[in-house]
């Protein structure tokens, strides 16, 4: 299904027939399809909605750079669009970076009632740079400032141009301009003072061997949000929910139906 959200042409879908809703908040750049299998694992109990944030998958992009605020806004009116009254929130990496701003609004601020979270793998807590990343850091706007140089770009543009196409994070690179845009500043936005302000309870899902979003941030998440619960997926990385499906099936339906 499309429809048009704050002139943004978006697509979602909804699968089950239960009684209740749940709302699937996806990662950076993915595509809703990727949760599939998180919507199967609960459709006996739950209406679940999945949809492509803008400028994910085949959703138009913002028509300027965005933060986690303006995704937050926009997709309280994707809420309001689909007049959902009461709703349970899954979100892994990015998504749960819009899940913690909105659900440490106030329910004043909230035109829905949120039942239960469940983040996944999720982004929000940014740590201090490790010397070694700060280093790399300054090396970076050295070189770029260097490679820039107009006489330096104007003889060697076909290189310099392939070694600015291969920094930054993978999700970076495959970015658009605008997209990668709005990733800066959603990353550079710290939200672990908002975490004690979560007043719902949340079910926190991790794998252990996640470089992205690593497991310490998990753990903080745990111990900061007031009625937070962490189950560890081992072996497994940013995609923990894909990794060890039944696992992660038993602890999902463990919490919510």
């Amino acid at each position: 299904m499309e429809t048009t959200i704050d002139g943004k042409d978006i697509r979602y879908k909804t699968t089950g027939e239960g009684s209740r809703t749940a709302v699937i908040l996806q990662g950076w750049g993915t595509d809703m399809k990727l949760y599939d299998s998180i919507a199967e694992d609960i459709s006996d109990e739950y209406t679940v909605v999945q949809f492509n944030l803008p400028g994910f998958s085949d959703s138009d992009e913002p028509s300027e750079p965005w933060g986690i605020d303006e995704f937050t806004m926009w997709f309280i009116h994707f809420m309001e669009f689909l007049e959902v009254k009461k709703v349970t929130l899954i979100g892994h990496s990015f998504g749960g970076r819009i899940m913690i701003w909105l659900s440490s609004l106030s329910k004043e601020e909230i035109p829905f009632e949120i039942e239960k979270l469940v983040l996944i793998d999720a982004a929000g807590i940014q740590r201090e740079k490790t010397p070694k990343q700060k280093s790399s850091i300054r090396r970076y706007h050295f070189r770029r400032a260097l490679y820039h140089f107009p006489p330096f770009y104007y003889f060697f543009k076909d290189a310099v141009d392939i070694w600015q196409g291969q920094q930054g994070s993978a999700d970076y690179r495959n970015s658009s301009p605008m997209m990668k845009q709005c990733m800066v500043r959603a990353v550079n936005n710290d939200l672990t003072y908002r975490l004690p302000d979560i007043p719902y309870e949340a079910c926190l899902v991790w794998g252990d061997l996640d470089t992205a979003t690593p497991l310490a941030d998990g753990q903080d998440m745990e111990r900061l949000i007031p009625n937070a619960t962490l189950h560890v997926l081992t072996g497994t990385d940013h995609f923990s929910f894909l990794r060890k499906p039944q696992e992660f099936r038993e602890i999902l339906r463990s919490f919510l139906c």
